[in-house]
C-alpha cells in the first residue's frame, strides 16, 4: 500500500516596523493554478503559524490582519523531498503607508484583534514621563476619577498582566509604578478567554513593555521634572514631581540580559471641603459637621529589576527574573472644624453645644516588595509547545494612621490622639504549566494547570491616647489556595475566526481573626468549585470590516483588608472596616462588536455589552455606635460588604480620524446604564443590626479625546481631554470629573532625544478641572458631601534619550500578590 506524502508549512507574522509579533493574524493557503482555498490558521501569541497535511503542489500564501495591508507569498512548491517548508518572517505594513515616506501620526492609535484592542502609548504625548495610569486613562472603556481610582466600563475590578503574565497586585498600585516610557503597547481584553485566570470583572489590561528583535545593546534614560505649582492650595509643603528611569538591555543570539532602576516622586496637593449631617433618632438630636482643609499626597517609589533569558536553541528557552522595590504614600488631611459638632434637637436650630477643633490625620501606606520567578518553555518537533512558570513573592505591607484632634487656634492643645497600624507580611506562590498543540485540522488546542497560594497575616494595633483599645485590635490571617485547569480551542475557517473553552477552578479560603481581648479566635471558611466558560467569534464581512461576539464568565476576589472586620480610624469622621464573610463577585459578560477601516488611516469601531454581577462589593456608610449602643454624634462607619447585584448595559465607540496628513484625532466614548439592586445587612459588634436597601440606576457617560497636529517631521502639538459624567453609587452619587491637557513634543539628534513639555489639568481659574464632589446619604440617618479639589495647571518637562538604535528587548517581572493589598 502506498503512503500519502504530506508536508508542513510554517512561518511568523510581525509588524514590519516594530518587529512585534501579530497574534490572531490570518495565514491562508491557496493553490497557485486556480486560487482554491486549501486551509488557513490564525497565528499564536508569538505570531507563529503551522499548516499541516499539505499535499505536494504549488501554492501561494496570503497573510492578513485588520488594519494592515495583506501580503502574498507566491510559488511555494511542496514536493515529496521537501516535507517542511519554512516561509520565515513575514512583515505586514500598517495601513497603506510606504516605508520610504515618513508621515508623523500615520500609525494607528488602536489595532483591533479578535479578543482585544491594542493601543499605542506613543500616541498619548501628555502621558509620557508619567506612569501607566496616564496612558490607560485615554482608552475608551477606561475612566479615572478624582480619587485616582480606575474603572473599566464602570467597574473598579480588573486584572493586570505584564507581558502576558498574571499579577495579583492592586491594579492601581501596579500601574502607578510602571513608567509610561517603558510601555510598547497596552492591550484591553474585555472578554478574556479560558486560558487566562478568570479574575477581574472589568476584564484584563495587558501591559507590553518595549522589546525588539535585533542583537546589540539598548540603553535608555528618561528624566522628568515638574515646575513649581502655579495654584496655591494653602498646603504646608509644596508638591514635588520628578523622576528618573534607566534601562540597559544586552541581546545576543542566545542571551538577553536586562537591568533597570527607577525613582519616581509624584506628589499631589489639594483641598478637601466637606459637610456631614448625622441624625440620632433615639436621642432626638442632629449633628452638623462642616469642614475645610488640606488633602495632599506624597508619593515615592523606587525599584530595581534584573532579568536574564537564555535560548540555547530554537526549541528551549529559560528565563530568570528578580524585582525589589519600595513604595510609600503619605496621605495628609489637615482639616479645620470651625463650627463642628453643632448639635441641635431634630428640626430645631437651638444648639445643645458647639465644639471647634483642628484634625490632623496622616495615613502612611508602605509596601516593600521582593520576588523572583523562573520560566521554561520547549517547542517539540511537531510544533507543539509546553511552558512552565514558577513565582515566589515576599511582601511587607504596613504603615500607621495617626489621628489627632487639636485646638482650633492653639494646636499644642491635644484633645485626643488615635493611632493604628497594620503590619501584615504576605507570602505568595504561583506555578503554571501550559501545553499547546494541534490535534485537529480545524484548530489549535491549548490546555493548562495553575496553582496559586496566598498566606497573608497581619497585626492591627489600635491605641487611644497611648492606651491599647483591645476591642479594636486584632491579629488576622488569610490563607487562600487555588487550583485551576483549562482547555481552549482556537482556529479559523474561511471568513470565520473562533476561540472557545472553559476553565475549572477550585478555591479554598480560610480567614481567622483573634481579637486582643479574652474572646476566642474566630475562623471563617469559603470553598467552591466553579466553571468559567468563554467564547469568541469573528466574521470577516470584507477585507476592511469585521463583526465579532464574545462571552466570558469571571470572578472578582476581595483583598484581605476588605475582610478585616475591626474598625480603623480612617480620619476624624470615619471608622473603616471590612466583612469577615465577604463573598467573591461572579460576573457574566456578553458583547457584540463591529470594526470598519476606511481609506487612509480612518477607522471606526463600536461594541455593545451587557455585564451582570452577583455579590456586588461596595463601600457603604452606616451609623457608628459606642460600646453602650449609643449613636456616635460625629463619626460614621464605612463598611465593605456585599450589597446585592448589578447590571450594566452599554455601548462604546472609537474613531481614528485623519483629516489631513498633519492632523490626526482619536476619539473614544462609552455610555452605559448602571443599576445596583439589593439589601445590605450590617451587624455592629454591640449586637445592633441595620438593614440598608440598595436600589439605584443611572446613565453614565465617559469620553477621551486626543488630537495631534504635526508641524513638521519631528515636532507636534497634542490636546487631550478626559471626561467622566456623574455616576451613581450604592448610597449616592459622584459628580462629573474632567481634565484637559496640552503637550508639545520635539525630537533631536535623529530621534535619539525626545523632549515633551506638558501642561496638565488646564484650568487658568476658569474651569473646575481635576475636581470632584462625592455624596452619600440614607434618609433619616445621615448625609455626607465632600468636594475634592486637586492641583491644576501643572507644567512639566520630560526628556528621553536612547544611546543607540537597537530595539529594547528587556522584560521584567512584577509583583503578583502584595501590590493588590497596597
Amino acid at each position: 500500500m502506498s503512503q500519502c506524502i504530506t508536508a508542513q508549512i510554517t512561518g511568523t507574522i510581525v509588524d514590519v516596523n516594530t518587529k512585534e509579533p501579530l497574534e490572531y493574524a490570518t495565514a491562508a493557503l491557496y493553490t497557485q493554478k486556480d486560487s482554491v482555498l486549501v486551509t488557513g490558521v490564525i497565528t499564536s501569541q508569538e505570531g507563529g503559524f503551522v499548516l499541516n497535511n499539505i499535499s505536494p503542489e504549488t501554492y501561494y500564501l496570503e497573510v492578513s490582519f485588520l488594519g494592515y495591508t495583506p501580503k502574498i507569498t507566491s510559488n511555494i512548491v511542496i514536493t515529496k523531498s521537501n516535507p517542511v517548508y519554512d516561509i520565515g518572517v513575514v512583515g505586514l505594513i500598517l495601513g497603506n503607508q510606504l516605508n520610504e515616506v515618513v508621515i508623523q501620526g500615520e500609525r494607528a492609535t488602536v489595532i483591533h484583534k479578535i479578543d482585544r484592542q491594542v493601543f499605542d502609548p506613543k500616541k498619548f504625548q501628555n502621558s509620557q514621563g508619567g506612569n501607566a495610569i496616564a496612558i490607560i486613562k485615554n482608552i475608551p472603556s477606561v475612566a479615572v476619577d478624582g480619587l485616582g481610582e480606575i474603572s473599566v466600563r464602570g467597574s473598579k475590578g480588573f486584572a493586570v498582566l505584564i507581558n502576558g503574565k498574571p499579577t495579583q497586585g492592586d491594579a492601581t498600585a501596579i500601574l502607578a509604578q510602571l513608567p509610561a516610557n517603558a510601555l510598547q503597547s497596552v492591550e484591553l481584553i474585555t472578554a478574556p478567554s479560558a486560558k487566562y485566570d478568570p479574575e477581574g470583572k472589568g476584564g484584563i489590561i495587558n501591559i507590553i513593555t518595549k522589546k525588539g528583535a535585533t542583537n546589540g545593546v539598548f540603553t535608555q534614560i528618561n528624566l522628568r521634572g515638574g515646575f513649581p505649582s502655579i495654584q496655591d492650595y494653602d498646603t504646608q509643603e509644596a508638591a514635588q514631581r520628578y523622576g528618573i528611569d534607566a534601562t540597559l538591555n544586552k541581546r545576543t543570539d542566545h542571551w538577553n540580559i536586562s537591568a533597570g532602576a527607577s525613582y519616581q516622586r509624584n506628589d499631589k496637593t489639594g483641598r478637601r471641603e466637606g459637610d456631614v449631617f448625622i441624625i440620632n433618632q433615639a436621642e432626638n438630636k442632629q449633628t452638623f459637621l462642616p469642614s475645610d482643609g488640606e488633602r495632599s499626597f506624597d508619593d515615592i517609589s523606587y525599584n530595581g529589576r534584573f532579568n536574564v533569558e537564555f535560548t540555547p536553541n530554537k526549541s528551549d528557552s529559560y528565563s530568570l527574573g528578580f524585582y525589589a522595590g519600595k513604595h510609600t504614600v503619605d496621605r495628609l488631611a489637615d482639616i479645620a472644624y470651625y463650627d463642628n459638632n453643632a448639635v441641635t434637637p431634630i428640626g430645631s436650630e437651638n444648639r445643645v453645644y458647639t465644639f471647634q477643633y483642628f484634625n490632623h490625620n496622616l495615613r502612611t501606606r508602605r509596601g516593600d516588595f521582593a520576588l523572583g520567578s523562573f520560566d521554561y518553555s520547549h517547542v517539540f518537533s511537531n510544533e507543539s509547545k509546553i511552558s512552565t512558570s514558577l513565582l515566589y513573592e515576599y511582601t511587607f505591607l504596613g504603615g500607621p494612621t495617626v489621628n489627632e484632634n487639636l485646638g482650633i487656634i492653639d494646636r499644642s492643645v491635644l484633645y485626643q490622639q488615635e493611632y493604628n497600624t497594620n503590619d501584615n507580611p504576605l507570602k505568595g506562590y504561583r506555578a503554571t504549566i501550559d501545553y499547546q498543540w494541534k490535534p485537529f485540522s480545524f484548530g489549535v488546542l491549548e490546555t493548562g494547570y495553575q496553582y496559586r497560594d496566598l498566606d497573608h497575616t497581619g497585626e492591627f494595633v489600635y491605641e487611644r491616647d497611648g492606651v491599647l483599645v483591645p476591642e479594636f485590635s486584632s491579629d488576622i490571617s488569610l490563607q487562600r489556595t487555588l487550583h485551576s485547569g483549562y482547555a481552549q480551542l482556537t482556529g479559523t475557517k474561511g471568513k470565520w475566526d473562533y476561540a472557545g473553552g472553559t476553565r475549572i477552578e477550585a478555591m479554598n479560603r480560610k480567614y481567622s481573626e483573634d481579637l486582643k481581648t479574652e474572646a476566642p479566635e474566630e475562623t471563617y471558611t469559603l470553598n467552591f468549585v466553579k466553571l468559567f466558560p468563554s467564547a469568541s467569534l469573528q466574521y470577516g464581512l470584507s477585507k476592511d470590516s469585521n463583526l465579532k461576539a464574545a462571552y466570558s464568565k469571571r470572578v472578582e476576589r476581595t483583598t484581605t483588608l476588605k475582610m478585616n472586620s475591626f474598625a480603623e480610624r480612617e480620619h476624624s469622621e470615619v471608622f473603616e472596616q471590612g466583612d469577615n464573610q465577604l463573598k467573591p463577585e461572579f460576573i457574566d459578560l456578553l458583547e457584540l462588536g463591529y470594526v470598519k477601516k476606511f481609506d487612509g488611516n480612518t477607522t471606526f469601531n463600536a461594541t455593545a455589552y451587557y455585564r451582570h454581577v452577583n455579590n456586588v462589593i461596595n463601600r457603604v456608610n452606616t451609623l457608628a455606635y459606642q460600646a453602650n449602643g449609643a449613636v456616635l454624634d460625629s463619626v460614621l462607619n464605612r463598611v465593605y460588604s456585599n450589597v446585592g447585584k448589578s447590571n450594566a448595559l452599554g455601548l462604546e465607540i472609537g474613531a481614528q480620524l485623519q483629516p489631513t496628513k498633519k492632523w490626526s484625532t482619536y476619539l473614544g466614548a462609552n455610555v452605559y446604564s448602571y443599576a445596583i439592586d439589593g439589601l445590605f445587612t450590617f451587624e455592629h459588634r454591640d449586637g445592633i443590626t441595620r438593614d440598608y436597601e440598595v436600589a439605584t440606576e443611572a446613565t453614565i457617560f465617559s469620553m477621551n479625546l486626543n488630537s495631534t497636529y504635526s508641524f513638521w517631521e519631528n515636532a507636534s502639538l497634542q490636546f487631550s481631554f478626559n471626561y467622566l459624567s456623574q455616576i451613581n453609587t450604592a448610597q449616592g452619587e459622584d459628580s462629573e470629573f474632567y481634565t484637559p491637557n496640552l503637550a508639545f513634543k520635539k525630537s533631536f539628534f535623529k530621534g535619539k532625544l525626545n523632549a515633551i513639555v506638558q501642561w496638565q489639568n488646564m484650568d487658568m481659574g476658569l474651569l473646575k478641572s481635576n475636581e470632584q464632589r462625592i455624596t452619600t446619604f440614607k434618609p433619616g440617618e445621615f448625609y455626607t458631601t465632600t468636594n475634592y479639589r486637586y492641583e491644576v495647571d501643572m507644567i512639566s518637562l520630560n526628556l528621553s534619550y536612547t544611546f543607540n538604535g537597537n530595539k529594547n528587548k528587556s522584560k521584567f517581572i512584577k509583583s503578583e500578590f502584595g501590590e493588590k493589598e497596597f
